[in-house]
């Protein structure tokens, strides 16, 4: 794949999520909430934000593939994975944190990310409250609103900040809390913003050294996935080995720490 090619999709997903974004600010005020499954919110500004995403991504790349959030209620994480030889798929999450911008709390975003042959490629993050944009892509390096990031330098688990996501599910957050109870002996803190996008995004960055969770969809990491490797980070499963966005769980740190915060998890 060219530079150019790398560009050209680099660019367009960041005129997608700032798009996106102004979508959601513009309903933040008169959105009406639904209930779609317990403490599972969803508003019309989710649909609307998607909507305005695929738009834009599609006139520009027509022979591309679009997997959106609010296209896939009800489906497996396994049954949204794009079939072999499917061509350029971007994987959207128009409202990551939905709960938190509901509330008014300022911690969610627009999450755009673009898989080829199966490989996260291209990654962009936008935090509108914080006015914080994420851009990767693959060989190019990271960028928090144009200059280059990295992940921290934090030498080991006991000295890590480390960042997780529960499911909304009570039943489903038992593993959730069990993992909680085994990092806290571990870790120096941990946290749960709320967005499984951000988490990732600040792991890239360094401001969390690491991030580990089991209920995940792709739209929830794909772009994230993309942030931290070129940030220099490691991604894995949960207990380690090769890391596929289209599976549940996923380990992300800095690498120094990675074998530390999977052992934990195992133990």
């Amino acid at each position: 794949m060219s530079t150019h090619d790398l560009s050209a999709y680099l660019s367009a997903a960041v005129d997608a999520a700032k798009t996106g974004a102004a979508v959601l600010e513009s309903w933040r005020a008169k959105f009406h909430v639904k209930e779609k499954a317990r403490a599972d919110l969803v508003t019309e500004a989710d649909v609307a934000s998607q909507l305005a995403i695929k738009d834009l991504l599609l006139a520009r790349f027509p022979g591309h593939a679009f997997l959106g959030e609010e296209d896939c209620v009800g489906k497996s994480v396994e049954e949204t994975r794009p079939p072999a030889g499917h061509p350029p798929t971007w994987v959207v999450d128009p409202l990551d944190g939905t709960v938190n911008y509901v509330h008014d709390v300022p911690c969610y975003c627009v999450s755009i990310g673009l898989v080829i042959a199966g490989e996260p490629t291209v990654g962009v993050i936008y935090d509108p409250r914080l006015d914080e944009l994420f851009t990767a892509a693959t060989g190019c390096g990271a960028f928090l609103n144009g200059k280059p990031m990295r992940v921290s330098s934090c030498p080991a688990l006991a000295d890590g900040l480390i960042s997780t996501g529960f499911p909304a599910a009570f039943d489903a957050q038992k593993r959730a809390f069990a993992a909680w109870q085994k990092l806290s002996r571990h870790a120096q803190a941990l946290r749960r913003t709320g967005s499984t996008a951000i988490n990732l995004a600040y792991v890239a960055c360094g401001r969390f050294d690491g991030y580990w969770a089991y209920d995940n969809y792709a739209w929830d990491v794909m772009a994230g996935v993309v942030l931290v490797r070129e940030a220099g980070g490691t991604v894995t499963g949960v207990h380690g080995g090769d890391y596929d966005p289209f599976r549940t769980d996923v380990s992300a740190t800095n690498g120094t720490i990675h074998r530390e915060l999977v052992a934990a998890l195992v133990e």
